[in-house]
């Protein structure tokens, strides 16, 4: 199939407008608080799931009555509910590309296990469909070769992420370019910058996250 998106249940004002018409053409899954964040949005999700810590009675009943798959986990579990969701969509689904809204803002912690959830062995291979996308910034997951990203007609801003050590990194067409460089840590190289509406890269190993924002 096409493209499949997920509603995580982070702090709501971090989450952009989901159109109407954009809604009509994804297949969807509410994870937790992110279900009732759709319905409220006139979207029914596909699948609703989690532990549902982030309801009430009241509103898991309302979950349960409107979504025709809700699967309920236990709170102790190896996996957060937004893993979970990840690995369902991939297994069940096999979507070209997945983008999460609500995974970011609130908890620290829910946060970093959001960005380098990708590592996961069930994951490793779908890093380059997976996007995170808030009200600011959009990331993007790259595996090692050459690569051009397309400007978003709102953002301004671009950042090499390595999330991990990184070998022969070259950024050309940005304000601020580079050739071959090697790191031997993780590190963001931020506040970079469009000149055009196309910035080319490439990379010989490593991962690395590329994020759009604007201010």
């Amino acid at each position: 199939m096409g493209h499949l998106a997920i509603m995580v249940g982070g702090p709501y004002e971090r989450v952009p407008v989901i159109k109407n018409n954009q809604s009509e053409e994804l297949i969807w899954i509410g994870v937790d608080r992110g279900a009732l964040r759709l319905l409220g949005q006139g979207i029914v999700p596909k699948i609703a799931l989690g532990d549902f810590d982030s309801v009430t009675e009241e509103e898991l009943e309302k979950i349960k009555k409107e979504i025709v798959d809700v699967r309920v986990y236990k709170a102790e579990k190896d996996e957060t509910d937004t893993e979970l969701a990840v690995q369902i969509a991939f297994d069940e689904f096999k979507p070209d590309s997945v983008s999460i809204y609500g995974a970011t803002g609130g908890r620290m912690d829910h946060l970093l296990n959001n960005i380098y959830m990708i590592f996961q062995p069930k994951l490793l291979n779908h890093a380059a469909k997976i996007r995170l996308i808030d009200v600011q910034n959009t990331i993007l997951y790259f595996l090692p070769g050459t690569h051009t990203i397309v400007k978003e007609q709102d953002k301004k801003y671009l950042a090499f992420t390595c999330l991990s050590p990184v070998e022969k990194l070259s950024i050309k067409d940005a304000k601020y370019q580079l050739t071959d460089a090697d790191f031997s840590h993780p590190i963001s190289l931020a506040s970079n910058e469009f000149i055009t509406d196309t910035v080319n890269f490439s990379f010989a190993s490593g991962m690395i996250a590329v994020i759009q924002s604007k201010d």
